[in-house]
This record gives C-alpha cells, sequence and structure tokens, in this order.
C-alpha cells in the first residue's frame, strides 16, 4: 500500500508509491553523449575563460596559464553580477533590490574526460579544499548571506559543458527551501535541545536500513521521506554547522565517501544525470551552530516532475529509499584501491 511519509525537518509531505514501485533496472541506461569540439575548461583555453579568483597550481607557474590542478572562475554568463549595491526598495506590494551577487565555476581537473566518481582520492581533496576556500572568502563580503554549491552533471540535469565543474552561487538573500530548513531545526532544538540532524543520524545508524555507507567522520543515506527515487545524503556524524569549517583531517574522509558513493550510483543505475546541492548555515550567523547540521544532497535524475507535483507540493516516489539503500548496499565495487594520507592502500568496505 503507498504511504504517505512527513519529513522531520522542514514538515514536507511524500508519497511513497508503492504501486508505481520501480526497481533500479526499471529506469533504464543513461547515456551521455561526447560532444567534440571546443573546451573553455581545457589546459591551453585560460584565456577564454575570465580570470581565476583561485587555482591549487604547481609552483610557480602564471596566473591564467597551465600547470593548475583545480581552477575557479566567474561564471561567463552570470546569475547576479558581483559589482554594485543591493539597493533594497519597493514597488507597491512587492520588493525588490539589485541583482548583486557573485557566480563561480569550479573546474574540478585538468582531465576532459573524467567525471567526479572517477578522480583520485587526492584531487577530490584539491577540489573540497577549494571550495571551502572560495566559500570563506565570499562570506567576509557583508553583502552576502548565502553561499550555495552546487553540481548539474549530465545533459538532462541541466550541465551545459561535460568537463567536470562545479558551480557556487552567492546571494544576498536566505533561499526558501534553506529557510524552512532552519525553521524545523529551530523548533527541534528548541523542545529537544538538540540537533534535529544529529538526531537523525543517530536513528539511522541504530536501525541501518536506509544506512548505504559510512566512514568514520560521514554517514551516507536515503532519507526517511526521500523525494525522488535514489535521492542520497552525506552528513557528517558529528554536529558540524559550516561547511567551510569543517575539521582539515575531515577533508580525506569526506573526499573518500563521496567517491563511494557516486561510484555506487553509477553501477547501480548506469551512470545517471544527476545534480547535489551542498547546504550549509548561512554566511555569519554564530546563531546557527547549535542546530543547523550542513549536508550533502544527491538526486538521480530518474523521474519527472509533473502537474500535481506542481500543484500540491508533494512529491511522488515510486522507490522506496528502503528499497533503495539495500539496493545501493548490494553494488560491487570496483577492486581498485583507494590511497590513504599516508600512502598505504585501503579497500572500500561496504556496511552490510
Amino acid at each position: 500500500m503507498p504511504e504517505l511519509r512527513k519529513d522531520p525537518v522542514v514538515g514536507r509531505w511524500v508519497i511513497i508509491s508503492t504501486e508505481r514501485g520501480k526497481r533500479p533496472s526499471d529506469f533504464g541506461r543513461f547515456e551521455t553523449p561526447r560532444r567534440e569540439g571546443f573546451c573553455p575548461f581545457c589546459p591551453g583555453n585560460e584565456s577564454k575563460t575570465p580570470p581565476e579568483v583561485y587555482a591549487d597550481r604547481d609552483p610557480g607557474t602564471p596566473r591564467d596559464g597551465p600547470g593548475w590542478h583545480v581552477r575557479v572562475v566567474s561564471n561567463k554568463f552570470p546569475a547576479l553580477q558581483i559589482e554594485g549595491e543591493l539597493r533594497r526598495r519597493g514597488e507597491g506590494m512587492y520588493d525588490k533590490m539589485n541583482g548583486v551577487g557573485a557566480h563561480e565555476v569550479i573546474v574540478e581537473t585538468t582531465q576532459h574526460e573524467l567525471e567526479t566518481s572517477e578522480l583520485p582520492i587526492e584531487q577530490l581533496e584539491r577540489v573540497i579544499l577549494a571550495l571551502r576556500e572560495r566559500m570563506s572568502d565570499l562570506a567576509k563580503d557583508k553583502r552576502f548571506r548565502y553561499i550555495q554549491v552546487f553540481k548539474n552533471h549530465g545533459e538532462a540535469a541541466g550541465a551545459s559543458l561535460e568537463h567536470g565543474h562545479t558551480q557556487l552561487i552567492a546571494t544576498p538573500i536566505i533561499p526558501r527551501r534553506v529557510v524552512e530548513e532552519i525553521h524545523g531545526c529551530t523548533q527541534h532544538f528548541e523542545q529537544k535541545e538538540r540537533c534535529i540532524f544529529c538526531d537523525i543520524v543517530d536513528q539511522e545508524m541504530d536501525t541501518s536500513t536506509r544506512i548505504v555507507c559510512q566512514n568514520e567522520d560521514f554517514i551516507v543515506l536515503e532519507p526517511f521521506a526521500a523525494r525522488f527515487p535514489f535521492e542520497t545524503w552525506v552528513l557528517p556524524r558529528l554536529h558540524e554547522p559550516f561547511f567551510e569549517m569543517m575539521p582539515r583531517s575531515s577533508v580525506h574522509t569526506l573526499a573518500l565517501i563521496f567517491r563511494e558513493m557516486l561510484v555506487r550510483m553509477n553501477i547501480a543505475l548506469n551512470r545517471p544525470p544527476y545534480n547535489y546541492v551542498l547546504h550549509t548555515a548561512p554566511s555569519n550567523d554564530w546563531e546557527q551552530p547549535h542546530h543547523y547540521h550542513w549536508h550533502i544532497e544527491l538526486m538521480p535524475k530518474l523521474t519527472k516532475v509533473a502537474g500535481f507535483e506542481w500543484g500540491t507540493g508533494f512529491y511522488i516516489n515510486p522507490t522506496p529509499p528502503e528499497e533503495a539503500a539495500a539496493y545501493l548496499r548490494e553494488v560491487v565495487l570496483p577492486p581498485a584501491p583507494i590511497q590513504t594520507p599516508g600512502g598505504q592502500d585501503r579497500p572500500v568496505v561496504p556496511v552490510r
């Protein structure tokens, strides 16, 4: 029988439609066509992008030239522009302000053909450190109240360039989705004096039915009220409100668990297009440490949002998260070893 499930954080209801139940094999194979021609993100084409605002590069190599490992540039077609004042104003009952913000692109690798799931762990660490650096720097700008990190992978997920990249947009307002999470977290903390995401982590670790994998610092799970088939979250096991303040020691374990999650997804679902978003506490909001908990939400593009969803705000998910978690846990990972900081190899051990 179908179930209505309530998200414990934002109070959103989801329909788990077992009558429409879909196994992973029902979703088909997703072939991403390779595009031939010029790529502005490839080494040697640095002059074709805006100037870099950050780069992890070899010592002595010139700015805006080859020799980089991760490169961050302003988006050539930004959603918001960095220059100017906000100038908040009203127009009768309507509110508006200037479209001031920052829109940056994090180019993840010099190798055009590599997906994020194929990057060496050391390279993924470089990407994470670049994100932390840019978020910390943009948080100093008092015009910006929130920094949204996201990735569109695959044409169906909105990617216009196939060279691996992540995006970042700093906005002068806190997005509604994050406001809803903060409100839910605040209510839970006022009632119980505990972080609701910490409670979710504790309960999921007790039951294990929705856990995909975990390591000493992070847990990967299918949320109880998943909006989409195989919606997957990554959460720190200990309370951390700000992504950019993550301990340096956690960068390696995040790279490990994030790559494992993507590898499992690619094997189980035939390399689907996906989006992921990073939710973190708003910039310079020092009240959030008590109750907010940063996390990553990954959503494979397996179904479409249609009229009922748009009209009601309900989502219909044909794959129960418990089944999705079990399927992802059963994935047999490739035998390639993972490098530890000390240079020793260790295999990935799936959670059972």
